[in-house]
């Protein structure tokens, strides 16, 4: 049978109504001023007055008092209260029975149980069932509070801690997808950089889009001029009844507004019901690509995201996306820059093809040239000797003179033609030359010439081998004709001294000297100029075919080398010639 508790139960401090005791209670207050629920659960109203208005209440918590378990289970399933206190002996349902529905109805809140003395084994089974606490009655009214507030500390601490695993939680989901984030971004940085194939390269940035913004649909538009229409490029999950056909025209209504302002657009919601994409989702966000051309930027394509629910993309995920478009701008900057190096060096590959054409057929003409002159000059020179030496011709002295004119412009026709340059293979040696077999070689087919002119050519070569890092195909002309032009200004038949040496800086000297020959500075500019007259008035021989003197100076211009020419009194004319100190002097000839 229940038992009910009267009023003088409930005891009071010694000295209730002293300051001490009004302190007591406004710290209690103070203790509860987050407004917690409190479900008492008491059949005997007076306890039931005392404990929940005059203990509790007074200190600011909020208190439901009901008078059986029943009514006790109903209320908490209703009301979730903070706190239940309950005394263990009720009218029909005990405490114990109480707490076992209670957790059946899966409500974790702490229990305080109200006991008499004497019910010890009850309270040790209400512990084991989850009691929290108990009181003995007769009971205090600081002691039911203390227990109370004991009871909720406990209640708040683990509610932070939920809250604080929450937060954590969210936080961990958070950092979580700025790494998943940071990764796409991250690679397909990377992918702009190693992937050339555009169509592939398009793809994995629209798969980044739709990482970055947790996107549900998405497809990439591009276009070549600004008045051509938008062409898709790629697209996640566009649904085929759209008829939506990478590489042709497609139009979703509002990604032309968006490239007219060239600015992002974020929309969602009953606005977006207005345009076709509607269809697609309830959020979309447009970023247009932006290129520069012709010193302004301009819209070349766009990124459209969507969701299917009303969920707005967010103003970071507009940047991330911002982001992806500068990425795509990137890449299509690379890609035309790449296509324009392609079209450069197949022009530059015609160019060559067409170029080693040219130099064939020049080849061809020329031995041609020299196979169809070298037999007639020889006939004419041969019956020209024969008339000259037929003693039944009576030949005057001024016909005997000219016939020694033609016989010597005949003899110089012969070195013409001997000096015409035989086709080569076709071999463009590129590989470093050594200097020294260069001038040597040079100095054997100009002595071809030398020799019937009277002239000398000497050579001053170091012992050791001068190689240099110059194609030895572009330095037989230029040796050619340096040599060529020597033997023209050298009027006097001194000899010709080619010297080759190291100079204290590391330069490579090359010197081509006539020793007797003295030039006024206005011809030394005509010569360097290639005004001087080709052959010289004062002794017209053929010296030899050669390439003019500024094209001699773009050849050594081009390999980093320099030439000049002096001539002073004492010294005579020369021809400098320096390679720079990278061309190093090895080995031994």
């Amino acid at each position: 049978m229940a038992k009910t508790f009267s009023a003088r139960m409930i005891k009071t401090l010694p000295g209730q109504n002293s300051p001490q005791s009004g302190l007591l209670m406004l710290y209690y207050k103070n203790m509860a001023n987050g407004r917690d629920r409190i479900l008492l659960v008491e059949s005997d109203p007076v306890v039931a007055d005392l404990i929940g208005r005059q203990a509790l209440q007074s200190v600011g918590y909020q208190v439901v008092v009901v008078g059986d378990g029943n009514s006790a289970i109903a209320r908490a399933v209703q009301w979730n209260p903070d706190l239940v206190l309950a005394n263990l002996n009720l009218p029909g349902l005990s405490g114990k029975d109480l707490m076992v529905a209670l957790q059946a109805q899966g409500l974790q809140m702490p229990v305080i149980l109200l006991a008499n003395r004497g019910q010890e084994a009850d309270i040790v089974q209400a512990f084991r069932l989850g009691a929290t606490d108990y009181l003995l009655l007769p009971v205090r009214e600081a002691e039911v509070v203390s227990a109370v507030e004991r009871a909720l500390k406990q209640v708040h601490e683990r509610r932070e801690r939920e809250r604080l695993q929450q937060q954590l939680q969210q936080t961990n989901q958070e950092l979580q997808q700025r790494v998943r984030e940071l990764t796409t971004i991250y690679s397909v940085g990377k992918a702009v950089t190693s992937i050339t194939d555009l169509s592939l390269l398009m793809d994995r940035i629209l798969e980044g889009a739709v990482t970055v913004t947790q996107a549900d649909v998405g497809w990439f538009l591009l276009r070549d001029e600004d008045k051509k229409p938008f062409v898709l490029v790629a697209s996640t999950n566009l649904p085929n009844s759209l008829g939506a056909v990478r590489g042709k025209p497609w139009d979703d209504s509002i990604s032309g507004l968006v490239a007219m302002s060239g600015e992002p657009l974020s929309i969602h919601g009953e606005p977006l019901k207005r345009f076709k994409i509607s269809s697609l989702g309830q959020a979309a966000l447009i970023v247009p690509i932006k290129a520069v051309s012709r010193a302004r930027r301009h819209v070349v394509g766009l990124l459209v995201m969507m969701r299917r629910a009303a969920n707005a993309f967010s103003t970071s995920e507009q940047h991330l996306l911002e982001a992806l478009a500068d990425y795509a701008s990137i890449a299509l900057t690379n890609a035309h820059l790449f296509r324009a190096a392609e079209e450069r060096a197949r022009s530059l590959e015609l160019l060559a093809q067409n170029a080693r054409i040219g130099e064939r057929i020049n080849h061809d003409i020329l031995n041609t040239v020299r196979e169809s002159m070298a037999a007639p000059i020889s006939a004419a020179a041969e019956a020209l000797n024969k008339l000259g030496k037929d003693p039944t011709a009576r030949w005057r002295a001024d016909q005997r003179q000219l016939l020694s004119t033609i016989q010597e412009k005949l003899d110089v026709l012969h070195q013409i033609v001997e000096a015409i340059p035989t086709p080569t293979s076709g071999d463009t040696r590129s590989t470093p030359a050594k200097l020294n077999d260069l001038i040597r070689q040079a100095v054997t087919r100009a002595q071809k010439l030398a020799q019937p002119n009277r002239l000398t050519l000497t050579t001053e070569l170091p012992p050791e081998s001068v190689t240099v890092n110059v194609e030895a195909g572009l330095l037989e002309p230029v040796l050619d004709s340096l040599l060529a032009t020597a033997m023209r200004l050298n009027d006097s038949g001194a000899p010709v001294v080619i010297r080759l040496e190291r100079e204290k800086d590391g330069n490579v000297h090359l010197v081509v000297r006539i020793a007797g020959v003295v030039l006024p500075q206005a011809d030394v500019e005509r010569v360097m100029n290639d005004t001087y007259p080709m052959t010289s008035p004062s002794a017209p021989r053929f010296s030899g075919l050669g390439i003019r003197m500024g094209l001699i100076q773009e050849i050594l211009s081009r390999q980093g080398a320099k030439i000049w020419l002096e001539s002073q009194s004492g010294k005579g004319t020369a021809f400098h010639l320096t390679l720079p100190p990278a061309l190093q002097l090895s080995g031994k000839p």
